[in-house]
């Protein structure tokens, strides 16, 4: 979190800033072996006074967001941005329902990008009662494995590898034959994919899964390095094969296809 530059969204306006923390040049010997901890930062907005932060429109609450504009990285392929989890999913799901729009299949598709999952699963609880969904996939991010210090047995997920079809996160245990439909369809039109466990997080599947008598849920997500800090990695071609393989998905959804889901 040191020295990133934020925006602070403010009644008045967007406030640009800075976090900050004691100068290391006036740390005691033992507090430079520890790890600064947010409680010990501020954002430095160059203000003067109480006052001047005042006029500012500075409100305690107000959101403050990381500055990472969107930017395609060098290889061509792979693009640098800020929340990526989930902003990919919101992008899939949007690029799903566009290419569904012109396609015909058996379902009314609905695409939420729901609010406060990271603090309780919060917005997928409230939409399921509006949606009523006969089945839900999750579109999500996957944690991405191929960087140093991280142990093949840990994390599998590489990028360029293909859509991860998550077999079991901390919320919940997929459908087994949604899951076994997702694969085949996968295999049959030779899209790449990749298998992962999560088992320190969650999605909203966890509450989605829960609605009424049950819903028939899957996570598919894009692998993506460097989630929950202020910018993300992610593989163009893993983004492409997940609209396609969920767009495939979804034609497949007929009523006796749904109704076997739960038999």
């Amino acid at each position: 979190m040191l020295a990133q530059r934020v925006v602070i969204k403010t009644r008045k306006g967007d406030i640009w800033g800075i976090i900050g923390s004691k100068p290391p040049h006036i740390l005691t010997e033992e507090e430079r072996k520890k790890l600064q901890e947010p409680k010990d930062m501020y954002i430095d907005v160059g203000a003067t006074s109480a006052d001047e932060v005042k006029a500012l429109g500075i409100r305690p609450g107000d959101p403050i967001i990381p500055i990472c504009p969107f930017t395609p990285l060098g290889t061509g392929k792979t693009y640098m941005a800020k929340a990526l989890d989930d902003r990919l999913g919101c992008a899939l799901f949007i690029d799903v329902i566009k290419k569904l729009v012109r396609e015909k299949h058996p379902n009314t598709v609905f695409g939420v990008g729901t609010v406060q999952e990271e603090v309780g699963l919060r917005g997928a609880q409230t939409s399921s009662w509006i949606v009523e969904p006969d089945v839900g996939l999750t579109m999500e991010i996957g944690i991405a494995g191929d960087v140093p210090n991280v142990k093949k047995e840990e994390v599998q997920e590489k990028l360029g590898k293909g859509p991860v079809i998550v077999i079991r996160d901390a919320s919940m245990v997929p459908n087994l034959r949604l899951r076994d439909l997702v694969v085949t369809t996968a295999d049959e039109l030779k899209i790449p994919y990749q298998f992962e466990l999560l088992e320190g997080g969650g999605t909203d599947s966890g509450a989605i899964h829960l609605h009424r008598q049950g819903v028939p849920n899957l996570v598919i997500g894009v692998p993506t390095r460097h989630i929950h800090s202020h910018a993300g990695i992610f593989h163009r071609e893993d983004y492409d094969h997940a609209v396609k393989l969920v767009t495939a998905v979804v034609k497949r959804l007929d009523e006796e296809t749904v109704t076997s889901l739960t038999e």
